[in-house]
């Protein structure tokens, strides 16, 4: 599901919101996620999951074209770990 099908099916699903409200809404939370996770914070939604960030130390990687070694900077990733209720809703538990 891309965002424009996202922000569709809730606009379909909640008639009485003007599509581009729908659109600011669903912008804002991605936008305070985003956020958060630059500023180092855990975003929790209960019975969905958790973004979090991970950092990647530095280190010593190879060229697979040349075999040359490269140095690699660290990096923070965003991650994310699935909620019970979802792990469950997708093993067909729930």
């Amino acid at each position: 599901m891309t965002k424009s099908e996202l922000i569709a099916k809730l606009a379909a699903n909640n008639p009485r919101l003007y599509h581009r409200e729908v659109e600011r809404i669903v912008s804002t939370i991605f936008d305070e996620i985003t956020a958060a996770l630059a500023r180092g914070d855990r975003v929790e939604l209960r019975g969905f999951g958790a973004f979090s960030v991970k950092e990647r130390p530095a280190r010593v990687g190879r060229n697979p074209r040349t075999g040359a070694s490269v140095q690699v900077t660290e990096k923070f990733i965003p991650y994310f770990k699935t909620g019970k209720q979802l792990r469950e809703r997708l093993n067909g538990q729930g």
